[in-house]
């Protein structure tokens, strides 16, 4: 049953993205506009590490 793993996951990155706006909405908004003035290289490398952590972390959680 993969697409119930895929959607409790999904359903975990929903509440997690959740979180900072719901408890700061003011620090999220101030984070938001400082991610806005970043270039696409930093954005494009800051989602890379994202990913590549999320990897990371899913192989071991897995294996």
């Amino acid at each position: 049953m993969w697409w119930q793993d895929f959607l409790a996951a999904l359903g975990l990155v929903f509440v997690i993205e959740g979180v900072l706006p719901f408890l700061s909405p003011g620090g999220y908004r101030d984070a938001v506009r400082r991610l806005a003035g970043l270039g696409d290289q930093w954005l494009r490398a800051f989602g890379f590490c994202a990913m590549a952590f999320g990897v990371l972390l899913l192989y071991l959680v897995r294996s």
